[in-house]
């Protein structure tokens, strides 16, 4: 099998200096770890300009797309790393999953409004990638062995350049505001509990979406939400003159050597500036039987997504209920792994899996039926998923909490919990604000007055 060249560049922690070069180019994307800040990503990965862009078409299942990405993958043909280095990504596919791509693989029906128009799904076949190490303080240009010795020289040239970066300006023209008011929130919550009560379901994951306007340019939004809130599975995917902005800190899957691993984050509770008070509250979430019970609902639920496309016997749970603490919020977290059954790739697991079931309730399928319900509007990329596929079958993906689309002018982010039967609306209608509350006042600073 023939390998990729490497090209070594110097090491940088922030990878910005490196995306700025190619920031306006086509299908410019960054899956960033959140260095030097955020600890727990190795990668990150950067490129643009895709030989092939793959949207769904508009009645196409989830099913069909997927085929439509392995044949776009085989376009490029199959590399490997060269002998003794260790790389995540050897050329393929860079993009996203909207959380409304689920309705795609499930065949659900679609209620809510979609007023952001975001494609389900958007995918971009690259053939290079500037991968930073961060284990072994490296950064490199990767490229697959089909681009062509003119290409390869003119992305070495542009990343061996000194450039001057062009300043950029970012400002909100108002304040976020939500979409719901408190008594409709209210409301959505109690319906919940009727179909819980009912015995529909067990939990659903409700959330709530707000707007801003905005002007400028968003990779300047993403310079100072990254500086306020680094996360280990953050991203900037370039739509054009629009954006997704994504400063999450929650795995989805990935998929390495036929290792599958999933992170489900659920149970949070807000930051203090009192050391004292902020570690009352970490030992809070530690404690909660509440907590407990809904992480370890999801993650029956995720044990039983993988089970779908893992070996038999192979799926466990190494980690259960640890705490990870970010900038805003501490979150209770646990682990699912399990071993890719022969036959399946990571597409077979993404169908198995998405949307994630730390994001949707249990049962998964009418939890999200009763979501589309609920919320008058379509998630878009809320609670969907950046991601990497390679040639090799090599995976990493995130869930796209703590995110924002900035489409048309205008800023949108979501903020939402799990419900159980014994959820206090006010609790989580706080919780949604905890959530994405240094989003929005990060931003709000450079709003008008």
């Amino acid at each position: 099998m023939p390998s990729c060249s490497i090209y070594p560049l110097p090491y940088l922690a922030d990878p910005a200096p490196w995306f700025e070069r190619v920031r306006h180019a086509p299908g410019a994307i960054l899956l960033d770890s959140g260095r030097p800040t955020a600890t727990r990503g190795r990668y990150d990965l950067l490129s643009a300009w895709p030989l092939e862009v793959v949207e769904p078409w508009p009645d196409e299942s989830g099913g069909a797309f997927f085929e439509r990405l392995r044949a776009t993958t085989r376009m490029l043909g199959p590399a490997q790393a060269p002998k003794g280095i260790a790389l995540p990504f050897v050329g393929g596919l860079l993009g996203f999953l909207a959380y409304d791509f689920g309705a795609r693989l499930e065949r659900l029906k679609r209620l809510s409004n979609d007023d952001l128009a975001l494609p389900d799904a958007r995918f971009g076949l690259y053939s290079w990638a500037l991968v930073s190490d961060h284990h072994l303080g490296t950064c490199q240009l990767v490229f697959h062995p089909t681009l062509a010795d003119g290409e390869r020289q003119r992305i070495i040239r542009l990343f061996g350049a000194e450039t001057l970066t062009a300043p950029s300006s970012f400002r909100l023209r108002g304040r976020f505001e939500p979409d719901l008011q408190a008594d409709q929130y209210r409301q959505a919550i109690e319906r919940i509990h009727r179909y819980i009560t009912a015995g529909d379901c067990y939990q659903v994951n409700f959330a709530q979406r707000f707007r801003a306007p905005y002007e400028g340019d968003p990779w300047e939004a993403y310079r100072r939400l990254r500086a306020a809130c680094p996360t280990p599975y953050a991203g900037f995917v370039s739509l054009g003159s629009d954006a997704i902005l994504s400063l999450s800190p929650e795995r989805f899957l990935r998929l390495s050597e036929g290792q599958v691993e999933t992170r489900p984050i659920k149970g949070t509770r807000p930051r203090h500036a009192d050391p004292r008070a902020d570690a009352e509250q970490a030992q809070a979430l530690l404690a909660s039987a509440k907590d407990r019970a809904e992480n370890l609902m999801i993650v029956d639920l995720l044990r039983n997504d993988l089970g779908r496309t893992c070996q038999t016997g192979s799926v466990r749970v190494p980690e259960l209920f640890s705490l990870e603490s970010y900038p805003n919020v501490h979150h209770l977290v646990s682990c699912v792994t399990g071993t890719l059954a022969p036959g399946k790739d990571a597409l077979d697991l993404l169908a198995g899996s998405f949307p994630g079931g730390s994001i949707t309730g249990a049962p998964k399928i009418r939890a999200m039926q009763i979501i589309d319900e609920l919320e008058p509007t379509r998630r878009s990329i809320y609670c969907g998923s950046l991601l990497y596929l390679d040639v090799r079958g090599e995976m990493d993906s995130s869930i796209a909490i703590r995110s924002l689309l900035m489409k048309d002018g205008q800023a949108t982010c979501w903020g939402g919990g799990g419900i159980v039967a014994d959820s206090d609306w006010q609790a989580e209608y706080r919780e949604s604000m905890d959530k994405v509350g240094v989003l929005m006042r990060t931003l709000e600073c450079a709003a008008e007055p």
